[in-house]
């Protein structure tokens, strides 16, 4: 689904554009010189190219200005942050209201929303062509991830998906044969294979003595969109798409809570798991010391690397989330990072920024960073470059999960929603309330919090 594109935008995007090269090409010794900064969140070395790529970006475009007879310089200043998303949003937040806010923001989808509210970001169909190469290329999930009220506000840095994982050799001892294991995505995606299978399984890996107790299946220790699958598993929906509301099932939310009362109940995870430690939870599970869990695509690079797991497609096999009933369906979320233009500066400075955003988007570039990330592509294309195609992970992992993936919804009421959600699934999963109680509590909470945000089911 495409962003809603207006005509005006559309002229206003060729004004831009023909205003910023009669500006570079008043004499052909004329010099443009241009500072863009870019601010990428959730982000270390490895994921450099979230920068990195805006810098190749500008030495394109000044490439492509030389030809024309025309100098344009382009300074880009880069900055990661991986001190926490809360510190990341803040600093941003405090830069715009001094005037100070980096030109370019890479950051969650979810923070669209809110900041298109605040006026802190500009949409990006203001100043490019939806229509035009690379943009017509990204998967269309993703574009309408990065949407929001109709418009285009900017566009996916990356794409990654959370799939459910199964210890093979655990999975052997049970019973299963090569071909079985082979078979297993296709069983989970048709709903064959449901989520209480995942239980039974678990409960048998534990009972042979191939995991420890509590671990035959291991969740994410914390908070995170992984949960919002379980949901989804059960039927549940997170936004109504007629009236914009967000919506709470509570049949879907109980369901999705019971389940996990019922994994500690059968001894198959632990009461006192949420709040476990990750390093620990790693080491776990990329070494089979867990029989059954769910993550990140991009933990692939933690588990070959400084987990040490030689041989992951031998050990490790990988579906959508599995269906919890009959109401729900396998699924997977994704929750891409993308690329924002600020309100920092001109017109011709936001013009600038997003052909950079548009060029840094081209599947050659793109690719460099979801290789080195172990985070997938973007766009369709890809698949034609040696880079990502020629990646195990990379292509299995889109095949199987990217086109079948879905996200939180862009909201600026989302945020609360989700912390009420977690609350009453960490009080029931750790007996402090019923699932009853938990559910009751969570509406409540709501429908104070929300009022009429919200659709009650």
């Amino acid at each position: 689904m495409k962003a809603t594109k207006t005509l005006g935008h559309s002229v206003k995007a060729a004004v831009l554009t023909t205003a910023v090269s009669m500006a570079i090409a008043a004499t052909p010794s004329f010099a443009k010189d241009m500072t863009i900064s870019v601010w990428a969140g959730g982000s270390n070395q490895s994921d450099s190219y979230r920068a990195d790529a805006i810098e190749m970006a500008a030495d394109i475009l000044e490439r492509e200005a030389a030809i024309r007879g025309e100098e344009l310089n382009i300074k880009v200043e880069k900055k990661l942050f991986n001190d926490g998303w809360e510190n990341f949003k803040q600093a941003v937040t405090l830069a715009a209201e001094s005037k100070t806010a980096p030109n370019i923001i890479v950051t969650s989808h979810a923070d669209i929303a809110p900041w298109s509210q605040s006026g802190l970001i500009r949409p990006i169909s203001d100043y490019i062509d939806q229509d035009a190469w690379p943009v017509n290329q990204i998967y269309g999930n993703l574009l309408e991830i990065a949407s929001y009220n109709g418009q285009l506000w900017g566009l996916p840095q990356d794409a990654e998906s959370r799939p459910f994982f199964f210890w093979k050799p655990h999975l052997k001892a049970i019973g299963y044969s090569d071909e079985q294991i082979e078979g297993l995505p296709e069983k989970v995606k048709s709903g064959e294979y449901t989520l209480y299978n995942v239980l039974d399984d678990a409960k048998k890996m534990q009972d042979k003595g191939l995991v420890t107790a509590g671990k035959g299946f291991s969740p994410r220790v914390s908070n995170g969109p992984d949960y919002w699958q379980f949901y989804q598993s059960f039927g549940g929906q997170m936004k109504d798409k007629e009236s914009g509301k967000l919506i709470f099932d509570k049949q879907a939310m109980g369901d999705m809570y019971q389940f996990f009362v019922e994994a500690a109940k059968m001894g198959v995870t632990s009461k006192t798991h949420l709040g476990g430690d990750w390093n620990q939870w790693y080491s776990e599970v990329a070494n089979g010391k867990a029989g059954t869990w769910h993550g990140g695509t991009w933990h692939y690079n933690r588990y070959t690397g400084k987990e040490g797991l030689d041989d992951f497609f031998g050990n490790i096999q990988f579906t959508l989330i599995p269906a919890g009933n009959k109401k729900g369906r396998a699924n997977t979320i994704t929750h891409p990072l993308v690329y924002l233009v600020s309100n920092t500066g001109t017109d011709d400075d936001a013009a600038i920024a997003a052909e950079l955003i548009a060029i840094a988007s081209e599947p050659r570039l793109n690719s460099l960073h979801a290789i080195k990330s172990a985070h997938l592509g973007i766009g369709k294309e890809q698949a034609n470059v040696g880079l990502y195609s020629g990646d195990q992970w990379a292509s299995e992992a889109t095949e199987r999960l990217l086109v079948h993936a879905n996200a939180m919804p862009n909201h600026t009421e989302f945020g609360q929603y989700w912390q009420i959600m977690f609350k009453g699934l960490e009080a029931s999963w750790t007996g402090q309330k019923t699932v009853a109680e938990a559910v009751a509590n969570v509406e409540a909470e709501l429908k104070t919090t929300l009022g009429d945000n919200i659709l009650i089911k």
